[in-house]
């Protein structure tokens, strides 16, 4: 069963998203596509809604700032070192 979010994005529009989080945001690197790539990443969750009577109750917005508070308070003063 397919589950996911039926508002797609492209890869670069989701990066470009992320980077609004941050106060000096990463850059975007560009590498060569794999060959078997998927040019569309659009669920059809029409069988999870069906069976499960699921869908998405969190937007990709509120998703993101949730995770990211997450992982700012879990590595929050975790400083990795090289010897």
């Amino acid at each position: 069963m397919n589950i996911g979010n039926p508002q797609e994005i492209t890869i670069l529009q989701f990066a470009e998203r992320i980077r609004t989080y941050f106060q000096d945001p990463p850059k975007i690197i560009f590498e060569p596509l794999p060959q078997d790539d998927p040019k569309q990443r659009c669920p059809d969750i029409s069988k999870a809604k069906r069976i499960l009577g699921w869908e998405p109750k969190v937007g990709l917005d509120e998703g993101l700032r949730t995770t990211l508070d997450y992982f700012k308070e879990h590595f929050a003063g975790k400083q990795t070192t090289t010897a």
